[in-house]
């Protein structure tokens, strides 16, 4: 068994750079999916599940978490879920009003954060609940598309009921998160 010691914070350490090739893994699933790729794209999509929940458990169970690890992992599940969207929209497997409120929420909030940033009243990124959820039924929309486009497995209605669950959600977390961002910014 291999035990990884740590002594203080580093930065690049294994759980880091999994995250890292997380990252890596946006453009190829991009590419994949605006050229076609659709089966090689749900399994670098698998890829990438598999290894958030690897960097994951290194960190915790070796004590490998650090501060960049906390801003980097959720921000290599955003750019890659955000390039699924934005390529399964570009190819007409997703609606798209759907990308459009899934993009805009992500932007609305990293514009939120500067924005208290450059007025002196930075605020604490913390996930909502709702958020948590959203994020859930936006990995599980492009899963079921990503795996019914690329092995034809029949699933029009479950991806009609995902979508309409993924989109209630996304503005439910964009309206929790500007409520928050404005009782910070008024408080």
């Amino acid at each position: 068994m291999v035990v990884f010691r740590v002594s203080g914070p580093r930065y690049l350490n294994l759980p880091n750079v999994i995250t890292l090739g997380r990252v890596i893994l946006v453009p190829i699933v991009f590419w994949l999916l605006v050229s076609g790729q659709t089966q090689l794209a749900f399994f670098a999509f698998v890829l990438a599940g598999v290894s958030d929940a690897v960097d994951g458990f290194i960190a915790k169970r070796f004590g490998l978490s650090t501060e960049l690890g906390a801003y980097l992992d959720p921000l290599a599940d955003k750019l890659l879920i955000v390039s699924i969207f934005v390529a399964l929209g570009v190819r007409g497997a997703l609606p798209s009003w759907l990308v459009i409120a899934v993009v805009s929420r992500d932007i609305l909030i990293v514009v939120g954060v500067m924005l208290s940033w450059l007025l002196d009243k930075p605020v604490r990124i913390s996930p909502l609940a709702v958020s948590k959820a959203n994020t859930v039924a936006q990995i599980v929309l492009a899963g079921v598309v990503l795996a019914d486009d690329g092995f034809g497995l029949g699933l029009e209605v479950l991806r009609i009921g995902l979508v309409w669950v993924a989109g209630a959600l996304t503005i439910a977390s964009l309206y929790a998160y500007l409520q928050a961002w404005l009782r910070h910014m008024s408080g």
